[in-house]
């Protein structure tokens, strides 16, 4: 069994587009489970008129203990996951599409290992391909050093099976983003690999939670405590093992 995990909050421009992307590579016993984060627009009313029993919605409360910026994105991913029945696990932006070949390839390599994570395109919100290969742009790797001084992982382009997210929860409370949380588990732990061929595009526009640019506007005071914070819960969740 599949599941698809996605997180929403207001994402009625793109939600439709995403969702119909990924359900015609679902067979009918695989499950998306989209945890809301209290969306105020009309999101999940296009999610219900979908009318399919494969997309199930849970509700999230948002993240405000902290003001910590990818705090509530990362929890509302973690409630959707604890809500997944799946052997094997996709995440998905809400406001992204898939290609068509996207499931597929993934579970094929899924065959000789535990984590995946595929390459994608950058587009603009019209879909117009910026950047053609994210792995390029990022340098990408499955480094767990190298990533957590400089994350290049995208939790959208990860895929894997259940032995991961079991090892990977409960995700650390706060400070820790769930693409860097679980690249960190999956590569220190598991069998990885990485699909180079583009199996999405990953849509910016002016509402995205996360920056692709190599340079964000984050502080340097900002980097240096979201490092320390990742690194200390990764150690911590290596002595805990």
């Amino acid at each position: 069994m599949i599941s698809v995990c996605i997180a929403t909050y207001n994402g009625e421009r793109f939600i439709g587009e995403q969702l119909a992307s990924i359900l015609p590579q679902l067979g009918e016993n695989d499950e998306i489970v989209i945890s809301d984060d209290q969306s105020t627009d009309r999101t999940l009313e296009l999610v219900a008129g979908f009318n399919d029993a494969r997309i199930k919605v849970v509700h999230h409360q948002r993240y405000t203990r902290h003001s910590f910026p990818l705090d509530s994105t990362t929890h509302n991913f973690e409630n959707a996951l604890q809500h997944s029945r799946g052997d094997i696990i996709f995440l998905a932006d809400q406001d992204d599409v898939w290609k068509p070949n996207k499931v597929k390839a993934c579970i094929n390599e899924l065959r000789e290992c535990d984590f995946v994570i595929c390459n994608c395109s950058v587009t603009d919100e019209s879909l117009h391909v910026v950047i053609p290969s994210y792995f390029a742009f990022r340098h990408t790797n499955l480094s767990t050093l190298s990533n957590l001084g400089f994350c290049t992982w995208l939790g959208c382009c990860m895929a894997f099976h259940r032995s991961v997210l079991n090892s990977a929860l409960p995700f650390p409370e706060t400070q820790v983003a769930h693409d860097l949380w679980l690249g960190l588990v999956a590569t220190s732990r598991f069998r990885c690999k990485m699909i180079y061929e583009p199996l999405s595009y990953y849509r910016r526009h002016q509402n995205t939670a996360s920056p692709v640019s190599k340079r964000n506007s984050y502080s340097l005071w900002f980097k240096l405590k979201y490092r320390f914070f990742a690194i200390k819960e990764y150690i911590r969740s290596i002595v805990s093992k």
